[in-house]
């Protein structure tokens, strides 16, 4: 008996090394079959969660997102209702009898109601336009919504009228605002965002705000209803006071709105205590530089002493939520290229209780997610690592222990073998600070064998990679690049003092900060010399741009969407007022030497290494006219080049999967042309 149970271990051992053998790498088309978890909301008891599952449809090329519940001990997964369309912002009411949230219709985006115990489901709006930021009022008799309000557009000229029948052009469009475009979004009609009231069983929504003014983010009610809480700036100057906001109350019955705070900086996200005494709020006062830390504030409901909460904390709070007893709060925040979770008392001390925190980018390794809280304390949040995008985990109130209880990519991920990936530290040899990054190998990484080294350039540049799923890295590393990551000067998550780096010196020392990676890992052995190439997509564009053009150590690049010349992409960009002091001192025409000083193109002349150019035809954020510059420069000095633009694609070239997988296939095809590597597929 004993000899036939070890036949039997011995016979499972072979069969399991067989189907871990047999795993293929990651490919183009895996892509379409990612899923994963957003938008998390569990209960007020803590018994279930609702969140948004969110897949790729193959057929129509986009992301589409339906709302499924399941029990926080990961049992009774189900879907939520039976319809097809795209459903989002589940929201529960205060005694979790009832679910609001959004969905698509033919005419728009609609608020409907989910009743828990008998799964009736009814539409209870019909809307102008779609609704956003719904919050229960704390009796759950009412729902307040933000929405846009339209408004004419300014008229200059008179026509003729035209004969009947005439097919004349179109008419003008005339613009006076100084914000009129949005990447990703087009122009946007004149408007603005109001707050709206509207009962839970449905009629009739009443506006609340008025004003040429914007009314929107998140909204908290007073705790006997009779106030709402919001953020905007209802200054005469607000469009050119861009980077300020207050915190406001609107009386529901009146209509009458009164200002919180009043300081140089933006102050947001509102949220009122359980007991009604206090809100709490992230801002920070405006020293108008390239980064600063939100803090997290509190007030009295009146707006009397203000203080802040998180001052021994030197990283951005997100994502506030009021525990039960309106002892302290919930929030986010990132270190060292990961996502927490933590509780901080009216006292300030923070207590760390969950890691890993994001998977909701899916193409890049970028911070993101979101958590909610239960009155009990149980917290559900979306949770990645490097093998796997957002799933959905539930931290116990009692034992502080995170667990994961969906596996929405098992049937597709256990079934690939990903690259390994690695977190590295090195020291910059500017003043030797302490610089991470991280190192993804190959599936089958073998050290005796030699791989191409390539390095991927994060955007923003305030904002930071992590130790997260990214399919793009996965698809890198299945072709056989050995990808390297780095967080350098100004990315987030080490400190205000760290981010603030790249004031009036971008591209500066974050330059050297990546050149030093690369030398850490020559002399890991991981990288040779002439096997580098490099990449990156809009800051990490102009990235590798300052790269090529400060050395030539690379054999080719591919710069996507990046910004060449600082002059020209400052005052055509759809932000283009936000640049300006922040960034570099004063304005382009009253620092033309300072911002070319920074414009890659002012070193074009140098660059010798083969590169691709790519860009989004709708890309508002870097425009095209950038990318051709880097083009055309390179076309008139015979250095191979070649310009890829993405037709109907924005600053998010990947926001569609065929474009992510596009954006991917292209960036291989051109480094395989100067020795790199490539991705086999199936036709």
């Amino acid at each position: 008996m004993h000899c036939k149970n070890y036949l039997l271990v011995f016979l499972f051992g072979i069969l399991t090394s067989a189907a871990i053998s047999q795993k293929s790498h990651f490919s183009y088309l895996d892509v379409f079959d990612l899923e994963y978890v957003s938008d998390p909301q569990i209960s007020p008891n803590g018994d279930w969660v609702v969140y948004r599952r969110m897949v790729f449809d193959v057929m129509k090329d986009v992301t589409v997102g339906n709302l499924w519940m399941i029990r926080s001990d990961g049992s009774q997964h189900r879907k939520l209702t039976s319809r097809e369309v795209s459903e989002s912002s589940p929201r529960w009411s205060p005694t979790g009898d009832r679910l609001a949230f959004l969905s698509n219709t033919d005419e728009g985006s609609e608020i409907y109601m989910y009743w828990i115990g008998s799964g009736s489901i009814a539409k209870i709006t019909q809307l102008p336009f779609s609704p956003s930021s719904i919050t229960w009022s704390p009796d759950g008799s009412q729902l307040a919504f933000s929405m846009n309000v339209e408004k004419a557009a300014p008229v200059l000229a008179k026509m003729p009228k035209k004969p009947k029948g005439a097919k004349w052009a179109d008419a003008p469009r005339i613009t006076d605002r100084v914000y009129h475009e949005a990447d990703g979004r087009g122009y946007i009609k004149p408007g603005f965002n109001h707050i709206f009231t509207i009962p839970a069983l449905g009629g009739a929504p009443r506006q609340l705000t008025s004003g040429d003014y914007h009314h929107r983010g998140t909204l908290s009610w007073s705790s006997d209803g009779r106030k709402l809480y919001f953020s905007g700036n209802r200054t005469p100057d607000w469009e050119y006071d861009f980077r300020n906001s207050e915190i406001y109350s609107v009386d529901v019955r009146t209509g009458e709105i009164e200002s919180l705070t009043d300081r140089n900086g933006p102050d947001r996200n509102p949220i009122v205590s359980p007991n009604g005494r206090y809100i709490a709020y992230i801002g920070f006062e405006d020293k108008v530089q390239a980064y600063q830390v939100r803090k997290l504030h509190i007030m009295n409901a009146d707006g009397s002493n203000k203080r802040v909460l998180s001052s021994d904390l030197d990283r951005s709070v997100s994502n506030l939520v009021w525990d039960a007893k309106s002892e302290g709060l919930f929030f986010s925040y990132d270190d060292k290229g990961n996502s927490k979770i933590a509780h901080i008392p009216l006292n300030g001390k923070v207590r760390k209780l969950a890691d890993n925190m994001g998977g909701t980018s899916i193409g890049r390794p970028y911070a993101g997610g979101s958590f909610s809280v239960s009155n009990n304390g149980t917290i559900a949040f979306t949770q990645t690592r490097p093998e796997y995008p957002s799933e959905l985990a539930v931290v116990n109130s009692k034992t502080k222990k995170a667990s994961k209880i969906t596996t929405l990519n098992r049937a597709l991920l256990d079934f690939r073998q990903l690259g390994e990936v690695t977190e590295v530290w090195y020291k910059s040899s500017v003043d030797q600070r302490d610089i991470q990054g991280w190192v993804v190998f190959p599936p089958h990484y073998d050290a005796n064998k030699k791989y191409p080294f390539l390095v991927e350039n994060h955007g923003g540049p305030i904002l930071n990679y992590g130790d997260r799923f990214s399919a793009e890295m996965q698809l890198y590393a299945a072709a056989g690049y050995i990808v390297f990551y780095p967080n350098a000067r100004g990315s987030t998550s080490y400190g205000e003092e760290f981010g603030n780096q790249l004031y009036n010196n971008y591209p500066g020392e974050d330059y050297n900060d990546v050149m030093d990676g690369v030398d850490h890992c020559i002399e890991k052995g991981w990288a040779h010399e002439d096997q580098l190439f490099v990449t990156g997509g809009s800051a990490g564009g102009i990235m590798s741009a300052w790269i090529i053009g400060k050395n030539n150590r690379f054999e080719a690049a591919v710069v996507a969407k990046p910004v060449m010349n600082w002059i020209s992409k400052t005052l055509v960009a759809d932000n283009y007022f936000g640049y300006a002091n922040s960034r570099y001192p004063g304005q382009p025409w009253e620092n033309f030497e300072g911002y070319w000083k920074f414009s890659p193109l002012s070193l074009v002349g140098t660059i010798e290494t083969p590169t691709m150019v790519m860009v989004g035809m709708n890309d508002l954020r870097t425009p095209p006219s950038e990318a051709k510059q880097l083009y055309h420069a390179l076309k008139l000095r015979k250095i191979p080049t070649v310009l890829v633009e993405i037709p109907g694609a924005s600053h998010g070239i990947a926001n569609r999967p065929s474009n992510l997988i596009t954006k991917i296939a292209h960036t291989l095809a051109w480094l395989e042309k100067y020795g790199g590597a490539s991705l086999e597929q199936e036709e």
